[in-house]
């Protein structure tokens, strides 16, 4: 990463080590420093306490502790209303339309990229900066590439592949040649308190990861029950409402069957989950809209690259076949289990990201 030559940087400071340690690397780079963390959301959202990886009173405190030690300003911006219409209201329309969504994937495009990128030219800083484990080179031709961190257990470039040109100049990403480990090392030497603080693994909002309860909670609906049914039509038992499931699910049906079932699909019509063997969930090709290119241009012919259906798999071998300028065909080597609409489809090039979509359906 370049030295900077005098220019402001405005670090993304969620109270974690990560963000810790991005903000004292660009301080030490030579940046012009401010620290700012988001307020995204309180226990009103669904009218309980919640300690959450991002907004809770303490993750503020750990964010103003490395402020001070590292000798910068601190501040906490109030995004409360964009994060509910951004994120939660379409994390909870997705799960009603019976997709599957990845609300991570939002907030990066829509609070932490898009609304800060905006306060931090207002307050007139060159630089978004953020503890994401990916990495930022310019190419020849002035195009910004987002490639994949070298610690390939903590990448992270699956959730930022909606980042556009313009938002890639503006941004800085220190640790995208750092381990986890090599990271935790820098905020013990640094004497930060969140050294070995944990990593958030669940959805922030929903932090115990109970998807339904927070939809009905925050809704106040009551989803109605209905049928399971085999792919014949044969019912199973009964559902306790379309909220509670996605595809590939086995656990939690309460259903005893005499061989192992999965989700295979949701029927909201007929308000049925259809269910199958698990073999009956692969398939080499789905369905992608709303996509975003970040080192090609829109493709006017097939692309061979490597792509993943969801953040924690490996991706593999497929091709990427135009449909129209909003939507492609991905098509797999190998059929891949459970491709889940909703779910982010992100095709890669080695560790470029070549770019990505949201997931329409799968197809035989």
């Amino acid at each position: 990463m370049a030295e900077s030559n005098g220019k402001k940087a405005m670090i993304a400071m969620s109270g974690g080590v990560d963000s810790s340690v991005a903000a004292f690397l660009i301080k030490d780079r030579g940046y012009e420093t401010i620290g700012v963390t988001m307020k995204l959301f309180d226990d009103n959202l669904i009218g309980k306490e919640i300690d959450s990886s991002c907004c809770s009173l303490s993750d503020v405190e750990d964010a103003r502790f490395v402020a001070n030690r590292l000798g910068i300003n601190h501040y906490v911006f109030n995004f409360q209303d964009d994060f509910k219409s951004c994120v939660v209201d379409r994390f909870v329309n997705a799960y009603e339309l019976g997709l599957t969504p990845n609300p991570c994937i939002d907030c990066n495009r829509y609070i932490k990229f898009k609304r800060l990128l905006a306060r931090a030219k207002e307050l007139e800083q060159d630089y978004v900066v953020t503890g994401h484990y990916v990495r930022l080179k310019e190419d020849s031709a002035g195009r910004f590439l987002l490639m994949r961190g070298l610690d390939r257990s903590k990448d992270q470039s699956y959730v930022l592949y909606s980042l556009t040109q313009e938002e890639l100049a503006h941004t800085l990403f220190p640790l995208g040649e750092l381990t986890k480990e090599e990271t935790r090392a820098i905020a013990e030497k640094q004497g930060f308190l969140n050294a070995k603080k944990k990593d958030s693994q669940d959805i922030c909002f929903v932090p115990d990861g109970d998807y339904e309860n927070f939809i009905r909670t925050y809704t106040g609906k009551i989803y109605p029950e209905g049928d399971f049914v085999s792919t014949d039509g044969t019912v199973l038992g009964t559902h306790k409402g379309m909220v509670n499931y996605t595809i590939g699910q086995r656990k939690g049906l309460g259903l005893a069957l005499p061989e192992p079932l999965y989700v295979k699909s949701l029927d909201l019509e007929n308000n049925r989950v259809i269910l199958a063997r698990n073999d009956e969930l692969f398939s080499k090709r789905a369905r992608v809209k709303d996509l975003n290119w970040i080192s090609i241009d829109s493709p006017d012919g097939d692309i061979k690259c490597t792509a993943k259906v969801r953040y924690s798999q490996v991706d593999h071998e497929a091709r990427i076949i135009p449909v129209s300028g909003s939507e492609v065909i991905i098509e797999f080597d190998e059929p891949e289990r459970a491709i889940t609409p909703g779910q982010a489809a992100v095709f890669y090039d080695g560790d470029i990201v070549i770019g990505g979509g949201t997931i329409v359906s799968a197809l035989d």
